[in-house]
């Protein structure tokens, strides 16, 4: 699927500061997450309308 969005390595650098520190439970990963919701805000979809690429809708 070519038509996904992932944000680059140099935007996820620039974004970094920005995220919570993990305490105890491993992070999810955030440069999947941000580009599910950036995919879903774009498209105007639903939350349950994303793609499986992005992983379940409701880590979004």
């Amino acid at each position: 699927m070519s038509d996904l969005f992932w944000l680059t390595d140099a935007q996820m650098t620039r974004l970094a500061p920005y995220f919570p520190k993990a305490h105890g439970k491993p992070r999810v990963d955030d440069r999947r997450v941000l580009s599910g919701i950036i995919f879903i805000i774009r498209n105007g979809l639903r939350w349950r309308d994303a793609p499986t690429a992005y992983g379940p809708h409701k880590t979004l």
